[in-house]
């Protein structure tokens, strides 16, 4: 009986998603889409990439985009917790698809400034990159974001944030550095 009133009650919430969603690509239409806002935020889902593949080291671009996608799924996986838990929000929506999460961060911004962060000066200290590239990162853009009202830290500190991207360019950095990648045939 549980079972199936837990069905019932899911069902309602995927519902109450589905109408959240809805009401978000609403708001792009009709509010977001006119502003420097919006298009900033468009450019900043796909001017990296471009930058990325003309200035990338290219016979280095495997293990960098190796490092891209840890970063993008760390990234995805810790936002996705901290949404869920009320500790910060991403008031500009960007594409409706995915309104609570701000995707140029994840899908763009983070990995690229990772994979340019690992191949710039690949013989410095990998923790005082880390250090450097977090800094950046979290003082720098976090509070970027939160001026022009791109991203709500509510009560969250940038010293977290500090954290948070140190331990994304370190996996990063230590997923590019293994040793182990032969070819599979």
């Amino acid at each position: 009986m549980a079972f199936e009133k837990g069905l019932a009650e899911s069902e309602k919430a995927y519902n109450q998603l589905h109408e959240v969603s809805s009401l978000f690509a609403k708001i792009v239409r009709e509010d977001f889409l006119s502003t420097w806002q919006w298009w900033f935020g468009l450019a900043l889902f796909i001017i990296p990439w471009i930058v990325w593949f003309k200035f990338r080291k290219k016979d280095s671009s495997g293990r960098l985009l190796l490092g891209g996608l840890l970063t993008i799924l760390i990234s995805l996986s810790l936002d996705l917790a901290a949404l869920s838990l009320g500790l910060w929000s991403y008031p500009m929506v960007i594409i409706p698809l995915a309104p609570f999460l701000f995707l140029p961060y994840h899908f763009s911004l983070a990995p690229v400034a990772v994979m340019f962060a690992l191949q710039i000066k690949p013989k410095v200290n990998p923790l005082l990159k880390g250090i450097i590239f977090a800094s950046i990162a979290a003082f720098g853009g976090m509070n970027f974001f939160n001026a022009i009202d791109f991203y709500n830290p509510k009560k969250w500190s940038t010293l977290y944030d500090f954290i948070i991207f140190f331990t994304i360019y370190y996996a990063a950095y230590l997923v590019t550095k293994m040793e182990s990648y032969t070819k599979l045939g």
